[in-house]
């Protein structure tokens, strides 16, 4: 398919209500930047990301700011340098500038979705740190959040899925996510523009494609309609309350933890008046601050046990980690991985949010 030139596609369509709930949507996050700044959005070509390319173009001037686009090549299809050139043309045809195409080579860790993301997140920040922009901005939607939240459920991951992807983080900002999909189609419809549809969003062999395509769609009709509003407003409560109970783990941890000379304690005493929740994110704190890991579910319940069920065991060996009750003192200290004491990893040691 030919590149759309701007003749086909006028900068200015009739304002829709579509058109207007996503310009409403990106107007926020722009004015939040500084004057002058440029916002990049990480265009695929895709319905959501094309609606939010086109909304930036239109409010990014109104606002002053400057605006342009990200296109990565993730080089999985025969035809994606042409998917991303036909993307590209589009960006321009919109008045994006500057407009960066990046090829990316995808590994195979963690499987080809987590590969693909971890190629195209280091594409991108790769690209705010040569332009200078002050936001990346994604094209996730309503939709993506509940269906974030809905595996994040189904995987038992904690607040740290079900708290959905956060709008603002760092230089990352997502605008649409209060925009359904089916809006970022319509304002696509709306001003001409044609989106390209990815053939892996139609493979159910990736779990959030079954999820999109099967298993919301069999809860809006059997369960509730609003029911991925609802997932997605749940997943802001729990953001909301996570944030609290972070920032009082802070303050906490401030008085309670204590440098030693190859690691760090925490008293045992403090550790068993506070309730479960800031027990547990304490725990987790020390280890991902002072020893760069991620404890999972069940090795963070182990660390709990050397205050909540003590009965004299031995010092517990995670990867990277000894943990040891002595002197009413829990003292975390680096071991290598493979140390003789009791081990207390699971299947899945790592929990991540978004």
């Amino acid at each position: 398919m030919p590149p759309t030139s701007p003749s086909e596609h006028p900068r200015r369509p009739r304002l829709t209500p579509a058109l207007a709930d996503v310009r409403r949507a990106v107007r926020e996050h722009l004015d939040a930047l500084p004057d002058g700044s440029l916002a990049l959005v990480a265009l695929s070509g895709g319905a959501d990301s094309l609606a939010l390319a086109l909304a930036t173009a239109a409010e990014a001037p109104r606002a002053g700011r400057r605006a342009g686009a990200v296109i990565v090549d993730h080089g999985l299809q025969a035809d994606s340098a042409q998917v991303a050139e036909r993307a590209a043309a589009q960006a321009r045809a919109l008045g994006l500038d500057p407009v960066l195409v990046r090829r990316v080579v995808v590994g195979t860790s963690g499987g080809p979705e987590a590969a693909a993301r971890a190629a195209r997140s280091a594409a991108l920040d790769a690209a705010v740190a040569e332009t200078g922009a002050a936001a990346m901005l994604l094209g996730h939607t309503l939709d993506d959040q509940a269906e974030t939240v809905l595996l994040g459920l189904a995987r038992g991951s904690g607040t740290g899925s079900l708290q959905g992807m956060s709008a603002v983080r760092g230089t990352v900002r997502r605008p649409l996510l209060g925009v359904r999909r089916a809006t970022t189609a319509a304002a696509c419809a709306d001003a001409g523009l044609e989106p390209w549809h990815d053939p892996h969003n139609a493979e159910e062999r990736f779990a959030r494609v079954r999820v999109r395509c099967s298993i919301l769609p069999m809860l809006e009709r059997d369960l509730d309609a609003g029911v991925i509003e609802a997932l997605a407003r749940t997943a802001a409560i729990v953001r909301e309350d996570a944030e609290a109970l972070d920032a009082m783990v802070d303050e906490v941890a401030e008085e309670l933890v204590e440098l030693e000379e190859a690691g760090c304690s925490l008293p045992v005493a403090a550790l068993a008046a506070n309730p479960a929740a800031l027990r547990h994110r304490l725990i987790r704190l020390v280890a991902r601050v002072e020893f760069g890991a991620s404890l999972s579910r069940t090795q963070t319940l182990e660390v709990a046990r050397l205050v909540t069920d003590w009965h004299g065991q031995k010092p517990l060996h995670l990867p990277g980690i000894r943990v040891e009750r002595t002197a009413g003192r829990l003292v975390f200290t680096a071991a290598p991985a493979d140390s003789g004491a009791r081990d207390a990893d699971d299947p899945h040691p790592i929990e991540r949010g978004d």
